[in-house]
């Protein structure tokens, strides 16, 4: 895909959501949103956001993949309204980023700096919800990845609960499994296949991926689907303890389709990466995304946009909070 093809692609992607027409694939129709949303109340809010993410990925590539991850953690559970960011109280409620499969999440000083400088600009203007998806959006781009608009206007939501957390897909999960559960939040197969693309950014703990190592089935000591020699690689870094990381792919860094053409390998870090090989209802698009990294990237960027739409808070249901760690 040329350029120019790409570029119009966006383009009409601009204007089936300004138009308040786009349903996140069939998902959920969502009118408050709009590419424009700050053009008038906060015209700079964007720029800051980008400044922001750039100056602190220039400093630590890797936040990359921990904003990208963040993002997804939040629309995941309660939907897209920076629930991910609130802190627990002390004595009271145990928030979303106090569960095991966020303890690991990083970049929360992005947002938090982010904020301060909107804050000062434009005083309740920009939700901390638009925050992260921005940031997401940018993080993608400054690691290589495709350049997308997104719609803004969510509010932020006043409810983080650790419990929640239990609809955060696993890493020991099938294909069908993942098939099932993105179902239930208005994703296709291809679109879950494109979304668990993001792995080709970061790492994975050894916590997350070690089951696969030892014990691993009733007849299978190691996971048969994983090459001999990766195994090895695998079982190295575990040697390091529970919270030695492994990349996904040898760009961890770069936004490309590098995890795709390991799934080939058979060099999947997660149990949940290798499946979408194993599996014939998947195997195929991992193989035209490994052939055709414009084609991921078109997927990718258009999947993120529907993922950003998941349960939106707009109005009276939700806020803009001032400090996106506590509700206002």
């Amino acid at each position: 895909m040329g350029k120019y093809e790409l570029l119009m692609v966006i383009l009409s992607m601009d204007i089936i959501v300004s138009g308040g027409r786009f349903d996140g694939g069939g998902y959920g129709f969502v009118d408050g949103l709009r590419m424009e949303y700050y053009m008038m109340s906060c015209p700079f809010a964007e720029g800051i956001v980008k400044n922001t993410v750039n100056r602190h990925l220039q400093a630590d590539p890797t936040l990359a993949a921990a904003l990208v991850r963040m993002h997804f953690h939040d629309c995941f559970v309660q939907g897209c309204d920076a629930s991910v960011l609130i802190d627990s109280t002390k004595g009271g409620n145990a928030a979303e980023k106090d569960s095991p499969a966020n303890l690991s999440l990083r970049g929360y000083e992005i947002i938090d700096e982010a904020k301060e400088e909107l804050e000062n600009q434009c005083p309740g203007v920009v939700s901390c919800a638009d925050i992260l998806a921005m940031a997401a959006r940018d993080a993608v781009f400054f690691a290589g990845g495709p350049v997308y608009d997104i719609p803004k206007g969510r509010k932020d939501g006043r409810r983080s609960r650790i419990e929640d957390t239990i609809n955060l897909p696993s890493p020991t999960l099938n294909s069908s499994e993942l098939i099932r559960i993105f179902a239930q939040h208005g994703f296709s197969a291809q679109d879950m296949v494109a979304l668990s693309g993001a792995h080709t950014l970061g790492v994975a703990r050894c916590s997350s991926f070690k089951h696969r190592l030892s014990n691993f089935d009733s007849t299978h000591d190691v996971d048969p689907t994983l090459d001999a020699q990766f195994a090895k690689t695998l079982s190295k870094t575990c040697g390091g303890g529970d919270k030695s990381e492994q990349a996904f792919d040898t760009t961890k860094n770069d936004f490309d389709n590098d995890y795709f053409n390991a799934l080939q390998r058979k060099s999947g870090v997660l149990f949940s990466d290798q499946t979408l090989y194993n599996s014939p209802r998947t195997r195929g698009i991992v193989n035209g995304y490994a052939f055709n990294q414009a084609m991921f990237f078109l997927d990718f960027q258009q999947a993120m946009v529907k993922m950003g739409l998941l349960d939106v808070k707009e109005g009276s249901s939700g806020e803009v909070r001032s400090n996106c760690r506590i509700i206002n």
